[in-house]
């Protein structure tokens, strides 16, 4: 007799992304130059983030699991924010729970939250790079994280209410972050199939009370928001909003590519933008263009949206004289004699 349908459903989403992995090892080894055996590269090690909820324990037992039979090597990390009483006691069981599972090396990262952008901003910005720190530190090949497709729809949701285009509306993608590190094996399973994972196993989980607080927005959005959505349009919104955010992706990823292509035909032999060129091409494209020049000026990707954008884009489609734009950052973007200029203050 097989495995529960649960477990066998997040031990075959772990496994292709190990799979990937592997493959990716191996094309990289082969590219390396003739030595003897005992000098090729060790086995690829894969952490998984894991808070201890239902999500990121379904996804650590399913990585000690199909990890020896590939030969990878797994670990763990959990990071501790810091921001509720006893939370250096939680991080103590999560590691471990995941040593018992058999995962080695097993880190805990304190950190600490600032405020920039909101909390739930400032948590995650704060736990990515504390992710990125410890997979820096053991050399790991990704680090897997438990999103689920309902946290890929919340995400979209998200996005939507911000009014900040089509990449917001792509979520999060499977594979993100430098080199591919990060990796989401989840995002076509529901959150109840994690969860169910860990009860028919026996895995302690624990329910952080920051996913009911009403005073975060995605807490609200998940139990009053979707719940909503699904009583007044029927069964399958979350399924469907996943599904815009892969369709959305496709569309971003083509649009992001053609502006990449684009920018180097409308700067002049100094590298400024022309004003003209940039009238010409389609809003998208242009707007990606302007994007992508206030970035590189110095403008903080998280704190720049489509209304900034817009202003800048004005510069180009409805210039009557009007004055610089002030960015996040302190860039700022002036139209000077057919060119814009974008640079810090």
């Amino acid at each position: 007799m097989g495995p529960h349908p649960a477990v066998a459903a997040i031990r075959l989403a772990v496994r292709r992304v190990l799979h990937d992995l592997l493959t990716e090892h191996h094309r990289t080894t082969a590219a390396l130059p003739h030595a003897p055996s005992h000098e090729l590269p060790p086995p690829p090690l894969v952490l998984v983030a894991c808070s201890g909820g239902a999500d990121s324990m379904a996804l650590a037992s399913a990585l000690a699991f199909e990890s020896p039979k590939l030969g990878i090597r797994a670990g763990g990390v959990t990071v501790d924010h810091g921001l509720q009483p006893g939370s250096d006691l939680r991080a103590a069981e999560v590691v471990l729970r995941l040593r018992e599972l058999g995962l080695d090396p097993v880190d805990s990262v304190a950190v600490t939250v600032g405020r920039a952008g909101g909390p739930e901003a400032a948590a995650r910005d704060a736990r990515y790079a504390a992710l990125d720190t410890a997979a820096e530190r053991h050399g790991a090949a990704a680090v897997l994280l438990g999103h689920t497709r309902d946290d890929q729809a919340e995400t979209v949701l998200l996005g939507l209410a911000r009014g900040s285009g089509i990449r917001s509306l792509s979520g999060m993608a499977a594979v993100s972050g430098a080199d591919g590190r990060y990796r989401r094996p989840f995002l076509e399973l529901d959150r109840q199939t994690a969860r169910k994972a860990c009860m028919v196993q026996s895995l302690p989980v624990w329910d952080d009370p920051h996913n009911a607080d009403p005073a975060y927005t995605r807490s609200r959005l998940r139990h009053e928001g979707l719940p909503a959505l699904e009583k007044a349009l029927g069964k399958g919104v979350v399924e469907a909003l996943a599904r815009t955010a892969r369709l959305s992706r496709d569309d971003a990823d083509a649009l992001d590519s053609w502006a990449a292509q684009a920018e180097a035909t409308v700067r002049d032999a100094a590298g400024l933008l022309e004003c003209a060129k940039l009238y010409a091409l389609p809003p998208a494209v242009r707007r990606r263009i302007l994007r992508r020049a206030a970035i590189a000026a110095g403008a903080p990707a998280g704190s720049l949206f489509a209304r900034h954008i817009e202003e800048v884009d004005r510069l180009i489609t409805g210039w009557r004289g009007q004055g610089a734009i002030n960015l996040p950052g302190k860039v700022v973007a002036r139209r000077q004699g057919g060119r814009l200029v974008i640079r810090q203050g």
